[in-house]
C-alpha cells in the first residue's frame, strides 16, 4: 500500500490516522493480502469490513430517527436497507475515489475487480471501521453524514428495492412482468464478476456485482432509469 493512497484515503475521510497501518489495512483487498504479503503480515480488510458495517448501520439508525420524526419503524426500515445497502455504498465508494485507492493482487488488478460493487462497499466499510477504531465514533459520524448526505436526501418516500419498483411499475401498465438473465460469470472463485440483463417493456438494463442478486437488482435499477 503506497503512502499516497493512505493520504489520500486520509483526506476523503477528514483525519489524519495516528495508526496508518489500520487504514492502509482497510484498503487492502484479500487478493493482496495473500502470498508473500502474508508472509510479512500484512491482513486484508475483512475484519475492519465487519466492524464498519456494524458502525454505519448504528450511524444511519440514529441519523433517521432524527431525519424523520414522524415514521415508524415500518418506513425506516426500507431506508435504512437502502442507505447501507451495497449498492448504495457502491456509488458512495465510486464517487470518492476508492476504487483507486486500493490494493489488491496482481491478477485482480488486471481485471477490474476494483470496479466491482462489493469489493468498493467492502474498502468503504472497512474504511469506516478504521475510522472508528482511530478516532472514534463521532469522527466516523461526521464523515458518514457527510458522505451519505445526498442519499439519505433523495427520497422523501421511503424506498423501495429496485426490483420491487421495476415489477411495480410494469404492472401499473398492464406489462410482463421483467425478466433477468445471466450474461456472464467471470473472475476468480472469491471475487466473481456476474452480469445480469433485465428486460422489460421492449428494454433491457444491465448490472455487474459480486453476486448475482446484486447484479440482478442493478439491472433492475438500469432498466428502470431507462424506462422513467
Amino acid at each position: 500500500m503506497s503512502e499516497t493512497s493512505v493520504t489520500r484515503a486520509e483526506t476523503l475521510l477528514g483525519h489524519a490516522f495516528a495508526d496508518r497501518a489500520l487504514l492502509a489495512q482497510a484498503l487492502t483487498h484479500r487478493s493482496a493480502a495473500q502470498g508473500r504479503r502474508r508472509a510479512r503480515g500484512e491482513r486484508s480488510n475483512e475484519r475492519l469490513e465487519f466492524l464498519g458495517d456494524r458502525v454505519l448501520g448504528l450511524l444511519i439508525a440514529e441519523w433517521l430517527v432524527e431525519r424523520f420524526p414522524n415514521e415508524q419503524e415500518g418506513e425506516l426500515g426500507p431506508r435504512l436497507a437502502h442507505l447501507v445497502s451495497r449498492e448504495t455504498l457502491a456509488q458512495i465508494g465510486v464517487a470518492h475515489g476508492f476504487p483507486a485507492l486500493l490494493s489488491l493482487g496482481p491478477s485482480e488488478s488486471s481485471t477490474g475487480v476494483a470496479q466491482l460493487g462489493n469489493v468498493v462497499a467492502d474498502a468503504l466499510e472497512a474504511a469506516l471501521g478504521a475510522l472508528f477504531l482511530d478516532a472514534g465514533l463521532e469522527a466516523a459520524r461526521t464523515f458518514v453524514r457527510r458522505a451519505w448526505h445526498d442519499a439519505i436526501e433523495a427520497h422523501p418516500d421511503p424506498p423501495k428495492d429496485a426490483k420491487t419498483a421495476l415489477q411495480e411499475y410494469l404492472l401499473a401498465r398492464g406489462l410482463d412482468l421483467p425478466r433477468y438473465e445471466l450474461v456472464s460469470s467471470e473472475g476468480p472463485s472469491h471475487a466473481p464478476i456476474f452480469v445480469v440483463t433485465a428486460m422489460g417493456a421492449g428494454q433491457s438494463g444491465t448490472g455487474s456485482a459480486g453476486t448475482k442478486r446484486a447484479a440482478q437488482r442493478l439491472a433492475a435499477a438500469d432498466l428502470l432509469a431507462k424506462l422513467t
